[in-house]
C-alpha cells in the first residue's frame, strides 16, 4: 500500500509500513470502510499532522488522544476542528488559557493549522476514530505506530518541547530523552480536569521560552 504521507515522514518512518502491526491497521480500517462504517477523519486528512509540520521542521509537539468522532470536526491535527466548525470544550479551554497566559484573544475558529504550519506537531495517537464512538481504534495499532514517531522525533532531534496534557500523554513521557529534550505536564483541557492544574499552566510562554533559549523562532499562537 502506498501511505500518502509528507516525504520527510515517510523517510523516517519508512520501516513501519511493511510491519505486521501496520498492515493489521490497513486491513482494519479497509474492513471497516467496506462494512459501511464512517470513518473519521476522510482517508485524506488522516495524516495531515504530518502533511503540515514536516519533520524537519518539529519543534513542539502537542499529544492528544483521539480525532474528534462527530461529524465534520476531525481534520488530522490534535485539538483542531476545521473552519466553521464549533470549537468543542477543551480547545476552548485551550485558548482560555492562552488568553490568560499571552493575552491572545480566543479566536472565531478552532483550525490550528497555522500553530502546525510553524513547527508545531499536533499528533493524536490514534489517527482515525469509528463515528460517534471515541477510543475504537485505540487497539487496532496506531498506538505503536505514533509511539514510534515520538521515538523518532526524540531520537533524531534535539530540543524539541513536549506539552502533555493529561494522564493518557503523559505516559508517552518513557518515550522521551530527557536529557536533550524539554517536558512540560499539565492537566487535561477537559472541563473535567482543566481546573485542576491546566488553567494556569502558561506552556505557551513557556515553550516560546525554551526556543528562544535554543536561538529557535517562537511560535505565534495567535490564530
Amino acid at each position: 500500500m502506498d501511505i500518502q504521507i509528507e516525504e520527510s515522514w515517510k523517510e523516517i518512518l519508512k520501516d513501519e509500513f511493511d510491519k505486521t502491526y501496520f498492515q493489521h491497521v490497513v486491513a482494519f480500517l479497509k474492513a471497516e470502510k467496506a462494512s459501511g462504517k464512517i470513518i473519521y477523519p476522510p482517508g485524506s486528512l488522516i495524516f495531515n499532522s504530518f502533511k503540515q509540520t514536516p519533520f524537519s521542521d518539529v519543534k513542539v509537539v502537542i499529544i492528544g488522544q483521539d480525532p474528534y468522532h462527530n461529524p465534520g470536526q476531525a481534520h488530522g491535527l490534535s485539538f483542531s476542528v476545521p473552519d466553521g466548525i464549533a470549537k468543542p470544550p477543551s480547545l476552548l479551554n485551550i485558548f482560555k488559557e492562552l488568553k490568560n497566559d499571552l493575552g491572545i484573544p480566543i479566536p472565531e475558529n478552532g483550525n490550528l493549522t497555522k500553530w502546525a504550519s510553524q513547527g508545531v506537531l499536533l499528533l493524536n495517537a490514534s489517527l482515525t476514530v469509528r463515528q460517534n464512538e471515541p477510543g475504537s481504534h485505540a487497539q487496532i495499532g496506531w498506538l505503536q505506530f505514533t509511539d514510534q514517531v515520538i521515538k523518532k522525533i526524540s531520537d533524531k532531534k534535539e530540543g524539541i518541547v513536549f506539552l502533555l496534557w493529561g494522564k493518557f500523554a503523559q505516559e508517552k513521557q518513557a518515550l522521551i530523552d530527557e536529557t536533550k529534550h524539554f517536558v512540560l505536564k499539565a492537566a487535561h483541557p477537559s472541563p473535567l480536569s482543566a481546573n485542576n492544574g491546566f488553567f494556569g499552566c502558561q506552556h505557551f510562554s513557556k515553550a516560546n521560552e525554551l526556543l528562544i533559549k535554543q536561538h529557535k523562532i517562537p511560535v505565534d499562537w495567535k490564530i
